[in-house]
């Protein structure tokens, strides 16, 4: 089986990224330059024409959007575990990956395009602190789920990469996040991971080569 994905720094790609890398996957990275609207580009639109990554290319057949991602990679490689094995348990994960991906992912973007929500002049602060309210709302639940816990569940799951990456967005927009004592805490605990530091080397890497071309 040959696995491709196609990956942009700081984007919601790392959630992916961590979970191949968790599973001991082979796979390629293509690297995708959303800055110079590469992801815009025709044949990149053939993969995906919502012009996003991530991308997991199987077999030359593209699969989009994390929570389908994050599905097919713990089925894939269930040996690690990727998924709680109890299957109310199972149901849960899927339910927090989808609120990572519609509830948290949505009140994280208006930090960083802020005239996609609102193209009136000077609104731009407005529509962050709107967002901003909901986020933290979102975060204070999250927190509460943590409380007493190291992981979301018996063990690290792709629960646990998904949400690390929304709180490592969240931290990128200089946010104060101190009140989410637990939420830290986790965030803590998945920079230890030898696959987070992995991919967040290589993240560093490309950034670095996407700075040069610029």
């Amino acid at each position: 089986m040959k696995l491709t994905l196609y990956y942009a720094p700081m984007t919601c790609a790392l959630v992916p990224f961590v979970t191949l890398t968790e599973a001991g996957a082979e796979f390629d990275v293509h690297n995708i330059n959303t800055r110079n609207g590469q992801n815009h580009k025709p044949e990149f639109l053939k993969l995906n024409p919502k012009h996003k990554v991530p991308v997991l290319v199987i077999d030359g057949e593209p699969l989009t959007e994390n929570v389908a991602l994050q599905i097919w990679i713990a089925r894939r490689f269930p040996a690690a575990k990727l998924l709680p094995a109890d299957p109310k348990d199972e149901i849960k994960a899927i339910s927090l990956m989808a609120f990572c991906a519609s509830g948290i992912h949505p009140h994280l973007t208006p930090n960083a395009r802020p005239q996609n929500y609102c193209d009136l002049p000077g609104s731009e602060e407005s529509v962050k602190r709107v967002a901003n309210k909901l986020l933290f709302e979102d975060l204070k639940v999250v927190d509460d789920l943590l409380a007493g816990r190291e992981w979301f569940f018996a063990h690290f799951t792709a629960c646990d990469a998904y949400f690390f990456w929304c709180f490592k967005r969240a931290l990128s927009f200089k946010l104060d996040l101190a009140a989410f004592g637990n939420c830290n805490a986790h965030f803590g605990r998945m920079c230890q991971r030898p696959s987070v530091q992995k991919v967040l080397a290589y993240e560093k890497k490309v950034q670095e080569e996407f700075a040069r071309a610029a």
